[in-house]
């Protein structure tokens, strides 16, 4: 019996992964965090007519309603997932559920992912929402793993760490738990995740939305062709995970190949009509199943049976990168509300306070660079891409740790601060100790309040 997996993370992971329940050697059930030993279903039947059972894991690794695309990405591939088979009980769904009854949601219950998309969120599966978004919970669920599930905050902190995923990704080809896996990742640099370290014989499958050095874009925002419905002031969707999932449920996916989907999506998410607002859609691991076609992962909707597969997607015309969404969202509700109002200056304080930290994180890691690599080399060191293959850095352990000093004198990264990654990672290719970094910033920092932004406050990325 073969079983299939689809994964999906959004913001630091994105959508789907198919899994074969070998010689039922390790447990074939991915629980819920409130499931019974002794309430768990036994594992589903495959399909008759194709021998395979499909999971999937849904992940929106983000909170806050001008995030309200991550958790839009996800309900939507649920629905795709749905359409095409999966049974509920094998779709597995991470989001903080924090956007469909929030008080800034112009349609109360209801989430879209398309200008002119129906509701999304209807009938998806609260199986860990609020503080069972986690990291730890995320790998115990791939692990099947029952006893590692735990409170937290994955769209807080922790962060996710690729060094971490790779490794049990590899735990999990250990178990002999699934025969093939196809990974979507929706993440600014997410490409980094994998390059130089996702391993090519673990039967799995990954398409990212951007290469290890460059944004990836939200779309249907105010301001944009096509925009959202008048009465929204956040984007609707990601331009690679709506340009995935739009290809999914307008073709006959018993006949379209993953390669012919990555070609698809790589041609829409790279030019959204311009370089200048779009990304390199790249693919890492296991090469050899990319002639499969793409309904042994994502099911089949007997609606598609006759199309074609020869429309091609619209266009889309205009993209934000992901790091400026927010501050789209903000800009577009202190436009909304009444002048002098007390909540149009809290929005207003709200702006400037995030602008100033930002430009904080810039200006510290870049005085940083300069104290310990020299004036001149600083900047250019920190901001060196490496070559191609290698991952972007050696030691994932000192990443943690330079983060971690980094954020106790300095402040949280927080979502933007995400970007200077390569500049931490960099200070450990390039053998910065703890104790040089932690001098540095002191030296950078010292007598910054972070005050809200504290990671006392906010919890530590790593």
């Amino acid at each position: 019996m073969a079983r299939w997996w689809v994964c999906g993370l959004l913001s630091l992971l994105a959508v789907a992964a198919a899994v074969d329940a070998a010689e039922g050697s390790a447990e074939p059930l991915i629980r819920l965090p409130t499931q019974d030993e002794h309430d768990a279903a036994p594992a589903p039947a495959p399909s008759a007519e194709e021998g395979i059972t499909r999971w999937a894991v849904l992940v929106a690794g983000s909170s806050g309603y001008e995030n309200y695309r991550h958790q839009a990405d996800v309900c939507h591939a649920y629905q795709i997932l749905k359409k095409g088979g999966l049974k509920e009980e094998n779709i597995v769904v991470f989001m903080y559920d924090d956007i469909a009854k929030n008080h800034e949601n112009p349609r109360p219950g209801v989430i879209i992912n398309h200008p002119k998309g129906k509701d999304v969120y209807a009938g998806v599966p609260k199986d860990y929402t609020g503080d069972q978004v986690t990291t730890n919970n995320f790998f115990a669920v791939l692990m099947g793993n029952k006893t590692g599930v735990t409170g937290g905050s994955m769209p807080n902190n922790p962060w996710l760490y690729a060094g971490d995923f790779i490794k049990v990704l590899k735990e999990k080809h250990a178990s002999k738990s699934y025969s093939k896996m196809v990974i979507y990742v929706e993440a600014c640099e997410s490409g980094s995740m994998f390059e130089g370290i996702m391993p090519q014989d673990l039967n799995i499958y990954v398409s990212t939305a951007a290469n290890a050095v460059e944004s990836s874009w939200g779309t249907y925002c105010p301001g944009m062709n096509p925009p959202p419905p008048h009465e929204y002031i956040t984007c609707l969707g990601d331009v690679y995970s709506v340009s995935w999932m739009e290809d999914s449920e307008t073709h006959n996916l018993k006949k379209e190949a993953i390669k012919d989907q990555y070609e698809t999506v790589k041609k829409r998410t790279s030019s959204s009509n311009n370089n200048l607002t779009g990304s390199h859609v790249m693919e890492y691991g296991d090469m050899t199943f990319r002639d499969e076609k793409l309904f042994l992962y994502q099911g089949f909707d007997p609606a598609n049976v006759n199309n074609t597969n020869r429309l091609p997607l619209p266009s889309l015309e205009g993209a934000i990168n992901q790091r400026d969404a927010d501050i789209l969202f903000m800009w577009k509700r202190y436009e909304q509300l009444d002048a002098g109002s007390e909540e149009k200056l809290r929005v207003l304080k709200k702006i400037k306070e995030t602008v100033a930290h930002r430009k904080h994180l810039d200006s510290s890691i870049d005085f940083i660079g300069k104290l310990v690599f020299g004036f001149e080399n600083g900047p250019s060191v920190l901001e060196a891409p490496r070559s191609s293959g290698q991952p972007v850095v050696d030691n994932w352990d000192c990443l943690k740790r330079m983060v971690r000093v980094f954020e106790s004198h300095c402040g949280s990264l927080t979502q933007y601060g995400m970007k200077h990654m390569r500049a931490f990672s960099n200070l450990c290719n390039n053998g910065i100790s703890e104790v040089e970094m932690k001098e540095a910033s002191v030296f950078a920092c010292g007598g910054y309040n972070s005050a809200k932004w504290s990671p006392l406050v906010l919890g530590h990325s790593a």
